[in-house]
């Protein structure tokens, strides 16, 4: 007869956690999540609970959108964002910097930055400094509708490019978002 402890009902607990995990990610498409992409996932998802928003899905599609950008702009020297027919009604984030400086936590952590400037508000009227730009990266990550996010890193000889992409995108013009990152009415 098998005891029961504490460590034991804990090792349960976390291999049902695991089996969840890979159920998740087996439905998204692959069957057990990289390194980077729990980290991508667990950094936007942080910044989400901080803001009252619910946790995102990775999207190995939107992984796999982002990697094409991602591609084009380093191969080309571009920073740019993609067109949003080219999107398909994916939001997108950017960021580019020194080859192997930043850890993924790091990238995502620039976008959460912008959270100094934001304020509640109907978009795009949502920052202290009167620049939507100046907290867009931080709004698509806690814009409550958004359900899935993927992101991808591609390399030049010395720069890194970054690119999330986020489903159903973020930052509509019109529609508010508040201090705790949940929508109000028009």
């Amino acid at each position: 007869m098998r005891r029961f402890t504490l460590a034991s009902a804990f090792a349960q607990a976390l291999a049902a956690g695991f089996a969840v995990l890979a159920s998740a990610a087996h439905a998204q498409g692959s069957a057990y999540p990289t390194p980077d992409q729990r980290d991508f996932l667990a950094a936007h998802n942080e910044a989400r609970g901080d803001a009252g928003a619910p946790p995102l899905v990775w999207s190995d599609r939107l992984e796999r959108d982002a990697m094409a950008w991602a591609r084009h702009l380093a191969a080309r020297d571009l920073y740019e964002h993609a067109s949003p027919d080219q999107r398909r009604g994916q939001g997108e984030n950017l960021w580019r910097g020194p080859r192997d400086q930043w850890s993924v936590w790091d990238k995502v952590g620039f976008f959460i930055e912008e959270k100094r400037h934001f304020r509640p508000g109907n978009f795009p009227d949502i920052s202290r400094t009167g620049r939507w730009n100046d907290v867009g990266h931080y709004t698509q990550i806690i814009w409550p509708e958004t359900r899935e996010v993927g992101c991808a890193i591609a390399y030049t000889r010395a720069e890194e490019v970054l690119v999330c992409r986020y489903w159903p995108a973020g930052n509509i013009w019109g529609q508010r978002i508040d201090a705790r990152g949940s929508r109000a009415r028009r």
